[in-house]
């Protein structure tokens, strides 16, 4: 018979359980892959250390680049995984990122920012404000990390993330226009699948984010935040993927951006049959998967 220590007191599948003694299991465990060359693409990737305080790190991609150096847009990802699992060094995120790195020829920094429950929100959040204000120290070429330093063009940043990761990437965007930030531009944001509440998911996000109002919470409903209208970028693409139980919420923060005081220009991209974050568990070369990473590489050179 199990002890009372091991009795779980909160479950939330598939991310993780938490059990009496404060014990968290995850239903899944994370694949990490080094850094490296790809081959398939030529994409090379480093990790790099954000932030020696809180231990937040990332992963850095460049295309391959034949001929002399060349400033690219650059675009900051944020992993999903219901702020709690997964990681910007996991396979799938890198298989990813390798494909849109080389389609787009672009740079693209992963943050690894660090997973409730063991750091609650709004420490995630707090992680990857932090991680783009790391980014911009390297507006004048002098900042600690050389790739970003060559060839990275922060007049042309964009953030991006996939269920939560594109609502942390939707909060940074706000939080960069309403609090300032000097050093890059924030030319869009790319919300795939954004995660922003649904009620099946309540219990889980109220007790990663303690502090929460739910309805009532910015971060869930940006149609109750203030500063949304000074939400720094000027462009947004929501994309939704017609089997995902996330959908309507996403299509409901398509209209609120669409109706806000924003000013800005929010488009709408559906994949016909498609399930949440098809990308991300799909091989690359699957047409439901070239056509989005296609929709995404557009956007950015719009």
């Amino acid at each position: 018979m199990a002890s009372n220590t091991k009795k779980v007191t909160h479950d939330f599948p598939p991310y993780f359980k938490v059990y009496k003694d404060g014990t968290i299991e995850r239903y899944l465990n994370t694949v990490y892959v080094p850094p490296g060359l790809d081959t398939a693409t030529g994409v090379q990737s480093k990790d790099v250390v954000v932030s020696p305080e809180t231990g937040v790190k990332a992963r850095i991609f460049i295309p391959k680049i034949d001929g002399p150096p060349q400033k690219l847009p650059l675009l900051v990802h944020y992993h999903g995984g219901a702020f709690s699992i997964a990681s910007a060094f996991d396979t799938n995120g890198t298989n990813y990122l390798n494909s849109l790195v080389s389609h787009g020829n672009i740079i693209a920094v992963s943050i690894d920012y660090r997973l409730a429950p063991e750091h609650p929100l709004p420490i995630a959040y707090d992680d990857s404000w932090a991680a783009l204000q790391w980014v911009a120290t390297h507006s004048n070429g002098s900042g600690p990390e050389p790739w970003l330093n060559k060839y990275a063009d922060l007049g042309r940043v964009f953030l991006e993330g996939e269920s939560a990761g594109a609502n942390i990437a939707h909060h940074v965007a706000v939080r960069a226009g309403s609090t300032g930030l000097a050093g890059l531009t924030i030319t869009g944001v790319l919300a795939v699948h954004p995660f922003f509440g649904v009620k099946q998911h309540d219990a889980l996000y109220k007790y990663v984010c303690p502090s929460s109002d739910l309805d009532d919470d910015p971060n869930l409903n940006p149609e109750v935040d203030p500063n949304l209208k000074k939400m720094a970028c000027k462009r947004v693409l929501v994309c939704v993927a017609e089997n995902d139980e996330l959908r309507d919420r996403a299509g409901a923060y398509y209209g609120t951006l669409a109706k806000s005081e924003w000013g800005g220009r929010v488009e709408l991209y559906e994949t016909l049959d498609g399930d949440h974050c098809f990308h991300m568990f799909s091989d690359p070369n699957t047409e439901k998967v070239k056509h989005l990473v296609k929709k995404m590489v557009d956007f950015i050179y719009q």
